[in-house]
C-alpha cells in the first residue's frame, strides 16, 4: 500500500483538530493497526508505522506548524535556524551502527510520556501574595490493573522474535548498514500476546487527576511552573512526563502592571490640584498608601510610592506603585461655585498658569508679525 499521505488524512482528523481530537483519534487507529492485533499483515504494519510518524509530528506544537506550512518537505534538523542535535545523532547512528562515536545512543524501550500544558488563570493579588491551586487534568496514567505493563495480570511479556529483543533491526543498504526501530515491538524489544483487559496493552488508561499547584509571590504573565512526573505515563511502564502550568493574569479593576512595578491613574479635582492635599490608595499588600498631592500639580504628573509593588520573584524587596494624577474640570457646578469662580477669574494676573500665559504671548507674538 502507499504511505504518501496527508498526515491529517492518516489520523483521520481536520487540520483544524485540537490536541485531544489529535491523540484520541491516533490511540484508536494505534489499537486498530498494531501489529500484535495483525499478525503477519504487512499493510497493518506499515499504516501503523505511518500513523506514529504523523502523530510524533502533530503533536509537537513547532513541527506541526512547519509541516503545515511545508508538508512532509519540512526541515529536518530543527526550526529557526537551530539543529536539532538529537536528530543529527540518530543519523549517525543509524547510518554507522553503534561502532561511530564509541557506542552512540543505545536507548531500548517504550518512550518516555508526553509533557502536558495547562493555561491557569489567577488574580493579580494571587501574584502579589502567592497562592495554593488545585487543578483537576485528564492524563495517559498508568495502569493499575497491569501496573503499567500491558499485559494481562497474571501474564508476562516476551521477547520480539524480529529483533531478538534489541529493539532495533538492520538492513543493508548499498554500502550500509541501516540500524532502524524494530517496526514489529517499536522499540520495547518485547512484545505481548495476552493484552491487559482494561489499557489493551498500553499500560495506561485515561484519568482525571487532582492536583495541587503551588503558585510563588512575584509571578507574572507567561510563568511557567513545572510539575515533575505529572505528564503523560510512558507506555508499558515507561516514565512520565511533566505538567506545565502556564500562568494568566487577569486584569485587574484598579492596577496594571509592568514588572514589578504597578500603575494606576487618579483622577483629583482642580481644587485639590490647586491647593494640595492627599488621597488614599488601597495597595496589594492590604496597606493604605497616603499620597500627598502638592499645590499646582499639573495633569499627567507622576507620583511614586516606594515599595508598594510587586513582589521580585524568587527574590527580595518589592517594586514601587505609580500614581498618574489627572486633573479633572467640574462639569455641574451649581450657582454659588459659579458666584465664586468668577470671582476668581476677576483676580487673575495670568502669572497663576504661567504654561498658557506663555503660550497666549507666542499667539500676539506671531500676530505682531503678520500684520507689520
Amino acid at each position: 500500500m502507499s504511505l504518501d499521505i496527508d498526515y491529517y488524512e492518516l489520523l483521520e482528523c481536520e487540520r483544524t483538530a485540537d490536541d485531544a481530537t489529535l491523540k484520541a483519534s491516533y490511540r484508536k487507529l494505534a489499537m486498530k493497526y498494531h501489529p500484535d492485533r495483525n499478525p503477519g499483515c504487512q499493510d497493518s504494519e506499515a499504516r501503523f508505522k505511518a500513523i506514529n510518524e504523523a502523530y510524533e509530528v502533530l503533536k509537537d506544537p513547532q513541527k506541526r506548524a512547519a509541516y503545515d506550512r511545508f508538508g512532509k518537505s519540512m526541515p529536518q534538523g530543527g526550526f529557526g535556524g537551530h539543529a536539532d542535535f538529537g536528530d543529527i545523532g540518530d543519523i549517525f547512528e543509524s547510518i554507522f551502527g553503534s561502532a561511530f562515536g564509541g557506542g552512540g545512543r543505545q536507548q531500548r524501550g517504550p518512550a518516555r510520556g508526553a509533557d502536558l500544558r495547562y493555561d491557569m488563570e489567577i488574580r493579580l493579588e494571587d501574584a502579589f501574595s502567592g497562592c495554593v491551586r488545585e487543578i483537576q487534568v485528564d492524563v495517559a496514567a498508568r495502569c493499575d490493573a497491569c501496573d503499567g505493563s500491558g499485559a494481562r495480570p497474571g501474564t508476562s511479556t516476551h521477547r520480539c522474535t524480529t529483533c531478538g529483543g534489541h529493539g532495533k533491526v538492520r538492513a543493508q543498504q548499498g554500502f550500509f548498514m541501516v540500524e532502524r526501530t524494530c517496526p514489529h515491538c517499536q522499540g520495547s524489544g518485547e512484545v505481548i500476546t495476552d493484552p491487559c483487559d482494561q489499557c489493551h496493552g498500553e499500560g495506561r488508561v485515561d484519568r482525571r487527576k487532582t492536583l495541587t499547584v503551588n503558585v510563588p509571590a512575584g509571578v507574572d504573565e507567561g510563568t511557567r511552573i513545572r510539575l515533575s512526573g505529572e505528564g503523560e505515563s510512558g507506555a508499558r511502564g515507561a516514565a512520565p512526563g511533566d505538567l506545565y502550568i502556564f500562568l494568566h493574569i487577569a486584569r485587574h479593576r484598579l492596577f496594571e502592571r509592568e514588572g514589578t512595578t504597578l500603575f494606576t491613574r487618579a483622577p483629583i479635582s482642580f481644587t485639590t490640584a490647586a491647593l494640595g492635599g492627599c488621597i488614599t490608595i488601597p495597595g496589594l499588600d492590604g496597606r493604605k498608601h497616603d499620597i500627598t498631592i502638592p499645590a499646582g500639580i499639573q495633569s499627567g504628573k507622576q507620583l511614586r510610592q516606594r515599595g508598594a509593588g510587586m513582589p521580585v520573584l524568587n527574590g527580595r524587596g518589592n517594586g514601587d506603585l505609580v500614581i498618574q494624577i489627572d486633573v479633572e474640570t467640574p462639569t455641574k457646578l451649581n450657582a454659588k461655585q459659579k458666584e465664586l469662580l468668577e470671582a476668581f477669574r476677576e483676580t487673575e494676573t495670568g502669572d497663576e498658569c504661567p504654561a498658557s500665559q506663555g503660550f497666549f504671548g507666542r499667539i500676539k507674538e506671531m500676530w505682531d508679525d503678520l500684520t507689520e
